[in-house]
């Protein structure tokens, strides 16, 4: 059996830890740097009802004090952001399974800090992997798994729709739903509000598993306009007014669109994922949606053992062993 650090201990890394002491996996150790939690027993601050002996601490030094198998990494979207983090749980010798949306496939927009992880984690013998429900699972991993069945694949295209009201406050916040739709605009201009993360990370995590070199990579957020006054469980929005976020990542290859991921998070009752392979023959997949907490909690915690028996370096979701080949269905310029 092997032993687990949380670093951060937020929403996801809380149904992390349930998880892990329902599964009788040790957890050793666990970082945050928010003052309330700080000094607090692990076991008391998710719920769990019992003390589990770890307290939390602010502090990287904990992970060579305790040396734990592998961290789960849960603090924030932006690499640069959280590279620190990254690479202190390297160097304690620790493999880390992540969160971070644009660790995912970070040569996009961080190829010198990626480059550095994955030196520094072959020194170290350990494997970093970013991973979660999205990106990480439904709008790459899932439609890369979805090609197997296609002789040849002219497009792609994964949507994914989400009920902004069902998910935690922080995330409608980072939204902006509710707020007038200019705010949000010149928000998401501006960088205050970030909406989603990872589109540009998902069709190159396709792009990749698929053996394809993009001519070019476009990914942009726009927010949806309320038409009318709505309001589902409780939470209401005005017409006029922004009713949530859709954020969209394009590859093309020959300037035509070969990989479209769309994920639009918005107040609505209706929840889904669609994934359509276009190809001989074309395939049509869809749900009626799939909790994002929870689902990300559940890739994380499956994935500790691959992550575990991976080799050393810094890897994406196409380079675990579970997953097919799928390169040579692609069927590009073929008529």
């Amino acid at each position: 059996m092997f032993t687990v650090a949380l670093y951060g201990v937020g929403e996801i890394n809380k149904l992390v830890a349930r998880e892990l002491v329902r599964r009788g996996i040790e957890i050793v150790a666990a970082i945050d740097i928010d003052p309330n939690k700080v000094g607090k027993d692990l076991g008391q601050l998710v719920g769990i009802g019992k003390d589990l002996g770890v307290t939390v601490v602010d502090y990287d030094d904990v992970l060579l004090d305790t040396q734990p198998d592998i961290v789960v990494h849960a603090t924030g979207s932006f690499l640069d952001k959280v590279f620190d983090q990254i690479i202190n749980s390297v160097r304690a010798g620790c493999n880390v399974i992540s969160t971070c949306e644009t660790l995912t496939y970070p040569w996009y927009r961080y190829p010198v800090l990626a480059r550095l992880i994955d030196e520094e984690a072959v020194k170290y013998g350990v494997t970093v992997l970013s991973t979660g429900i999205n990106p990480g699972f439904l709008l790459d991993t899932l439609p890369s798994v979805l090609t197997l069945p296609v002789f040849e694949v002219k497009r792609i295209v994964a949507i994914r729709v989400s009920n902004a009201g069902k998910r935690r406050q922080s995330f409608r916040k980072k939204i902006g739903l509710g707020l007038p739709i200019e705010e949000v605009k010149e928000g998401l201009k501006k960088g205050e509000l970030t909406g989603h993360v990872g589109c540009a990370e998902s069709v190159l995590l396709i792009a990749d598993k698929l053996g394809i070199q993009p001519s070019k990579v476009v990914e942009f957020q726009e927010p949806i306009e309320a038409k009318e006054d709505i309001e589902v469980g409780g939470i209401k929005v005005g017409k006029g007014y922004n009713l949530g976020i859709r954020s969209i990542g394009v590859a093309y290859v020959d300037n035509e669109e070969f990989i479209r991921v769309e994920f639009i998070a918005k107040l609505t009752k209706d929840e889904y994922e669609e994934i359509v392979i276009e190809g001989n023959p074309t395939l049509k997949w869809r749900s009626e949606g799939t909790p994002g907490d929870e689902g990300t909690a559940a890739i994380l915690i499956n994935l500790l053992p691959e992550v575990l028996d991976a080799p050393a370096g810094l890897i994406t979701m196409n380079d675990l062993n579970y997953l097919a080949n799928t390169e040579a269905v692609v069927g590009i310029g073929k008529s």
